[in-house]
């Protein structure tokens, strides 16, 4: 529910980007079925517990992910107890453990589509059109010690086109999931079904960007083709953030790209000796390179642990990793989770360890027998990976800082009006905000990362250049402030502090 810190800015401590995401799909079900529901997004035992008295319930239902199977085991409990008469289901990616049926008091194991059983067990149409429902990406944003205020617009909407990846990697889950390899489930077919929900949502979230929850939004070319067509007959500013691999980017020139929209890629990179058919023929550092200089932002994913890793060449791939200067870079164990092929593999092969579930989760320690790493020495290896990146190449912010004002130079000028005005919006920021935390940055890594604390300033200056005396007046002022927050909150995060999201509530159909 914290993905970026849990895995991706984990190190950059006061730096880290903190946010909260939704469970989209309890809320994509909410939204296609007609029978009165609510969604408890979050919720505490004693808030469960009382929702389950104030009303008689024909079903609840419980999506959860492997690493909570304790806490979907627990809320099994309270059902049969609070609540005796209901019907209990369970769903999500906690289905995918072998024994789960023996781990949890329930009625109904669901494994994929969660709309389409949902509506087969209540009588309805499973096979009608998706309803998407209005998902605003991230809340709870905290940046630096603070937290942000939510304006209306300001943060992206989710869209979710497809499901799971036919591309099959052995370690995927969501690709199991919902299939495996060669598989995957559409709910949007066409650009046109696509742009008008993205039509809609920008009404109704008064949004421009979108984040495409697709696996691997950009392989499939003739929708986001189709999708590029309308944007331009309709003058849409939008910005995409998406999901895909190197192989697919490669069926795209520069410029479609860029007047598709696309501001932001999480691309996995894993390793340059893997052998994963996405990484095919691809030259990922001349890649990051191209779309950088472009102004477009990339989250590169490295796996630590591969079969090829040994202790002796485990620091030149992740220096290999280090180099490729994404703006965001996640690290990941290789990981054997339940329902992939990979599990299947090492448990044929006896290698699994006994590893609690809630510890698998690739961002701890090895739950598999490696040919060559120890447990221990995989967390060393992990914690290293995450530590050389912010030591090397900064604060992710910095980073973001960097690339958008890079694809501002670049088409700042650029003859088509919906593009200049979509990179004019993403530079904005750079004027007040951004030039705040880039002084404290500056100021807060002198003591820590001399050549770092240099890169910032060279940027700031750059920025200055480019966009004039607002920029200098709002480092002066915010600079001071996010300076000292930053350093309260690293305080903050030394004493054990965390965040967690508040409950959420949603009822839909109801009287």
């Amino acid at each position: 529910m914290e993905l970026y810190h849990n895995q991706v800015t984990r190190a950059q401590g006061a730096f880290s980007l903190r946010m909260f995401h939704r469970s989209w799909g309890i809320m994509l079900i909410q939204e296609n079925i007609s029978a009165p529901c609510t969604v408890l997004d979050f919720p505490t035992r004693e808030a469960f517990a009382r929702e389950l008295q104030a009303h008689r319930y024909d079903i609840v239902g419980i999506s959860s992910i492997i690493v909570n199977v304790g806490k979907v085991r627990e809320m099994c409990r309270m059902v049969r107890e609070v609540s005796p008469h209901s019907t209990l289901v369970v769903g999500g990616h906690v289905s995918a453990i072998a024994d789960i049926a023996s781990r949890v008091d329930a009625d109904h194991i669901v494994r994929g589509d969660g709309v389409s059983w949902m509506r087969r067990f209540l009588g309805e149409d499973a096979a009608a059109p998706i309803r998407h429902p209005e998902i605003v990406s991230g809340f709870g944003h905290r940046v630096m010690g603070l937290k942000l205020p939510r304006n209306s617009g300001s943060t992206a909407a989710t869209v979710i086109p497809s499901v799971g990846c036919p591309l099959g990697c052995n370690f995927c889950t969501t690709s199991a999931f919902f299939g495996g390899k060669g598989k995957f489930l559409n709910f949007y077919q066409t650009g046109e079904q696509l742009y008008e929900l993205m039509c809609r949502l920008e009404q109704r979230l008064k949004v421009r960007s979108f984040f495409m929850m697709d696996e691997n939004f950009l392989l499939y070319r003739k929708r986001a083709i189709q999708l590029l067509e309308r944007m331009k007959e309709g003058g849409k500013s939008w910005e995409l953030y998406v999901f895909s691999s190197a192989n697919a980017i490669g069926k795209y020139t520069v410029e479609e790209l860029v007047s598709l929209g696309v501001s932001w890629v999480w691309m996995g990179l894993e390793s340059p000796h893997s052998r994963y058919a996405k990484l095919q023929g691809a030259d990922t550092l001349q890649l990051a390179h191209e779309l950088r200089r472009h102004g477009i932002k990339l989250l590169g994913s490295t796996i630590v642990g591969l079969e090829h890793h040994t202790p002796q060449n485990m620091v030149e791939e992740i220096e290999h990793a280090v180099a490729h200067e994404t703006d965001f870079h996640q690290f990941m164990l290789y990981t054997p989770v339940p329902g992939t092929p990979l599990y299947q593999e090492m448990d044929r092969q006896g290698k699994l360890l006994d590893v609690d579930l809630a510890d698998i989760h690739g961002q701890d320690k090895f739950n598999f027998e490696h040919a060559a790493i120890s447990r221990e020495d995989s967390k060393r290896f992990l914690d290293w990976a995450f530590w050389r990146d912010f030591e090397r190449n900064g604060p992710s912010l910095f980073r973001i800082c960097r690339t958008t004002l890079e694809g501002w130079k670049r088409y700042r000028n650029h003859p088509e009006q919906r593009i200049r005005e979509r990179f004019e919006r993403e530079a904005r920021m750079l004027k007040s905000a951004y030039a705040g935390m880039l002084w404290a940055m500056e100021h807060h890594l002198r003591e820590t990362n001399q050549a770092v604390s240099q890169q910032v300033r060279a940027l700031r200056q750059d920025i200055a250049r480019e966009l004039g005396a607002a920029s200098q007046w709002a480092a002066r002022l915010l600079g001071p402030l996010l300076l000292w927050t930053a350093r309260r909150e690293e305080k903050r995060l030394a004493r054990g502090v965390t965040y967690e999201p508040r409950m959420i509530v949603e009822r839909r159909n109801w009287a």
